[in-house]
């Protein structure tokens, strides 16, 4: 699939864009601690204050201690009664757990050719850069590790999971400093090479964010099944709006950043768009499938949105399928109104 778009450098780009049209950024990338101290100010300190100390609805813990037992009282989770005390003493009794806070997240990054790209003010490798700023200083922040596998047609590099801002800014840097893709080096995303890579590394029960746009080569939906069923996994998906409808700017050449075929197409034809727009639904209906197959929780990020507020809808989601899943009802100001 081409996936790429030649167009006219925006006002923000800077000189003669490189071939594709698009400004890379620089193989340095911003300044870590100018954009995690941008970051703390505006978006982590909104979050701090919508989110209310309910990190651990985002990453749950690695495991459960029982550490009492007491009578059943009204409200308790029937799954937790112990039979055999119940029987000894007659009286229904429930087992009390300690959540285990003790919690690793791991970022499995696709930096792959085709994140370099960007239909507006950003690319969809900055939007990854802030999100993985964002969570990872959310995680550290209350004592959890964080580490992360970079991928760019093969695993590049392993960071191992630490805590702290400035094991944060090392993790920032080490994004940042991965040079953009080569023109004349065609590259084939293999994400399964990435996800059995996670597999043989992370070997303690972890939250994984699988940040990607899951454009690749088939053969990932196996290997992501494989760590759901080992670990809790959260798909996160990099989109651009240009991704899934062409706008009428006449005739235009596609590039795909990968392999470096380019087509000229001409976008004035109403057909070609409306078949584009066809093509690129039902790889969106195929793909949310496949994730759904995999039993994985979805986190979407466009280069058009801002990642605390796709952050902010994702915990709210969480939260209240865990509510369902208590027994809860529905949030009055999440129930659908007639």
């Amino acid at each position: 699939m081409l996936r790429w778009l030649r167009r006219p450098p925006p006002p923000h780009a800077v000189p003669n864009p490189p071939p594709g049209g698009i400004a890379q950024p620089s193989p340095g990338g911003a300044d870590p601690e100018a954009l995690l101290r941008r970051l703390e100010w505006t978006v982590l300190r909104r979050l701090d204050g919508v989110l209310q100390g309910s990190v651990r609805t985002l990453m749950r813990g690695g495991g459960l201690q029982l550490t009492d037992l007491r009578e059943y009282q009204l409200h308790d989770d029937v799954r937790h009664i112990d039979w055999n005390v119940t029987a000894r003493l007659q009286t229904p009794h429930v087992r009390v757990y300690t959540e285990d806070r003790e919690m690793a997240a791991w970022f499995l990054l696709d930096l792959s050719p085709s994140v370099d790209f960007g239909s507006g003010a950003r690319l969809k490798r900055q939007v990854l850069t802030e999100f993985v700023a964002v969570l990872a200083r959310l995680l550290t922040r209350h004592g959890n590790r964080v580490g992360a596998l970079l991928y760019g047609g093969r695993v590049e590099q392993v960071i191992a999971a630490r805590t702290g801002r400035r094991h944060v800014l090392h993790l920032l840097h080490a994004i940042g400093q991965r040079p953009g893709p080569m023109p004349s080096e065609p590259v084939t995303t293999r994400l399964a090479e990435l996800l059995r890579a996670a597999g043989h590394l992370v070997r303690g029960r972890s939250t994984l964010f699988v940040v990607s746009d899951f454009i690749s080569a088939p053969g990932w939906e196996q290997p992501l099944a494989q760590l759901a069923s080992r670990h809790e996994v959260v798909a996160v998906r990099l989109v651009d709006p240009l991704e899934r409808e062409l706008p009428d700017l006449g005739l235009m050449t596609l590039r795909d950043a990968e392999s470096g075929e380019q087509l000229l197409v001409d976008t004035h034809d109403a057909g070609f768009r409306q078949r584009f727009a066809a093509l690129a639904a039902r790889r969106e209906d195929a793909l949310r499938q496949a994730l759904a197959r995999a039993g994985v929780d979805t986190l979407e990020l466009s280069t058009e949105g801002e990642p605390g507020q796709a952050i902010v809808r994702f915990v709210e989601l969480r939260r209240q399928r865990s509510r369902l899943a208590a027994g809860g009802g529905i949030p009055a100001h999440l129930r659908k109104r007639g």
